[in-house]
């Protein structure tokens, strides 16, 4: 048993590092070769936890070759565009000038249901709003809406508001989070006088987030009420 927990940790410890290695993507957003590569190191990951005759090197070999090998394509589909087309395919107009292209559909073997489920993940539920549509090279589909039916924003209406990096969590479960206070230009008695002005001690805060210009939202410990505070810091 402890040699399969010592092969666990190992194992673990290397996939992870082979998957940083590739890159920060979820796994809808992966290209068919990374996919491809991360099926591959989850399968031989598990030869030596499923078999202890096979020596651990035996799994960690063709890992770090694969993930290398993924390394060395990134770095061509970089320099050379067209072996990028080739093995991570190009995007796929899906809808143009409001019209759904039929061909496309085909050639994607996307049904009418995928398309409005994909669309409907966009926030999209009637298929008459939208312009243009295209369905990425990770099958993910980017949506415009018609500028009739798009959403103004605040400069069109005429409204003058400040460009805010979000809000970040500086209290969490009653532990103050001093990196996020410093990524805002903000201290630890900011915190503790925010939870004071709210009538709270920082213990009793479940979450309070705040962006650089002071502004704050608290949640309460015990189920307590919501509390919104604008300012300044």
């Amino acid at each position: 048993m402890s040699i399969i927990l010592i092969r666990s940790l190992i194992l673990y410890v290397l996939v992870i590092f082979a998957v940083r290695l590739m890159g920060k993507r979820q796994l809808g957003e992966l290209q068919p070769s990374e996919l491809v590569i991360t099926i591959l190191v989850s399968n031989i990951a598990t030869l030596p936890l499923e078999d202890t005759d096979i020596p651990v090197i035996v799994g960690i070999t063709p890992i770090l070759s694969l993930v290398c090998f993924e390394v060395i394509v990134s770095w061509l589909n970089l320099r050379f565009p067209k072996i990028r087309k080739i093995i991570s395919g190009s995007p796929k107009i899906i809808i143009s000038g409001g019209k759904i292209n039929r061909q496309v559909m085909r050639e994607l073997r996307f049904s009418v249901d995928d398309l409005m489920m994909a669309l409907r993940g966009r926030d999209v539920f009637d298929v008459s709003e939208v312009q243009y549509a295209i369905v990425e090279t990770t099958g993910s589909m980017s949506v415009m809406k018609k500028q009739t039916e798009d959403t103004p924003t605040k400069a069109e209406s005429g409204i003058e508001a400040d460009d805010l990096d979000p809000p970040q969590v500086v209290v969490s479960d009653g532990r103050i989070i001093s990196a996020a206070l410093r990524s805002l230009g903000l201290d630890r008695g900011f915190a503790e006088r925010t939870a004071q002005n709210a009538g709270l001690k920082v213990k009793d805060v479940f979450i309070m987030t705040a962006d650089s210009s002071g502004n704050c939202f608290i949640s309460a410990e015990q189920g307590g009420k919501n509390i919104v505070m604008k300012g300044k810091k």
